[in-house]
């Protein structure tokens, strides 16, 4: 199931590919349950030459976190994962006391900017918070919420690893982080600067990371595999590359992807990504 994209995108040229930009939900795994060929097909990838990264709006966890579970299926990742609390610390100064309100990823993606961590347990109000940093968070309650919302209220500002407002899984869809930053934003009264996949700061966090050679960025060399035409497929606009479309997380087969997205190329799944890929060695 392939087709072309409009004339609104980039066209995807497998032998100009050099890097593969791979979402992790919906795409490689399921809650780390992984989807039938994607350990194979991400072989295959870095067989052909090209460099898989791991670019992923799940803060949650820790870097080494995520390269550990990675490894536990078959893949190794080391330096080649990318997360959305990584983008939100991005848009730090070091220094900056920020109310954590989120999973030990963010904790660390804050930490390593050089800003102060304070962990929002609900309790604690240690003025003042420069910034108040939310992503997905299974402890929230309500105390929490009050405590990210005293500190909006006292002019921190508000930004969000991600606005997923759910995310795949076995079960079928849970909330996302940008169910909590909703309930934060509405009760601080604040719009939050969003990190995460699609906007600016992921994409400027993966240019940088990928201007290594001598000519810099080159979006023609990238192309963003995704599930998530909304997000993935805003994220590859951003950067100015072509969307690969999976239909194994939130969009199944069948169901028509937003007319205003322009799809380079649609598959059932990663394996059927590699193979249209793989036709064909990087060039250069």
């Amino acid at each position: 199931m392939e087709r072309p994209t409009s004339a609104a995108g980039p066209e995807l040229e497998p032998d100009h590919i050099r890097t593969v930009l791979c979402d992790l939900d919906g795409v490689v795994w399921l809650a780390h349950v992984p989807i039938p060929g994607a350990v194979d097909a991400v072989a295959a990838l870095r067989a052909s030459g090209r460099r898989v990264i791991f670019v992923t709006n799940n803060s949650a966890a820790r870097i080494a976190e995520h390269e550990a579970a990675l490894a536990a299926i078959g893949i190794e990742a080391v330096g080649d994962v990318v997360t959305s609390s990584q983008a939100a610390a991005s848009l730090l100064q070091p220094g900056e006391r920020v109310l954590v309100t989120g999973g030990a990823g963010v904790a660390e993606a804050v930490e390593q900017a050089g800003a102060v961590a304070i962990i929002n347990d609900g309790e604690t109000t240690l003025a003042p918070i420069d910034a108040v940093v939310v992503g997905l968070h299974r402890d929230f309650d309500y105390p929490r919420l009050a405590a990210a919302s005293a500190a909006l209220h006292g002019g921190a500002r508000l930004i969000a690893t991600n606005d997923d407002a759910t995310y795949p899984t076995p079960r079928g869809p849970e909330p996302g982080g940008g169910s909590i930053v909703a309930a934060v934003a509405v009760a601080g009264e604040a719009e939050p600067v969003v990190a995460g996949k699609p906007h600016a700061p992921i994409a400027e966090l993966i240019a940088s990371l990928l201007a290594g050679g001598a000519g810099g960025f080159d979006p023609a060399t990238v192309v963003v595999v995704g599930d998530r035409p909304e997000t993935d497929g805003l994220f590859a606009q951003t950067l100015g590359c072509p969307f690969a479309l999976v239909r194994s997380g939130v969009l199944a087969p069948g169901v028509p992807s937003p007319d205003d997205l322009p799809v380079a190329l649609d598959s059932v799944d990663l394996a059927a990504i590699a193979e249209h890929l793989t036709q064909r060695s990087p060039s250069g």
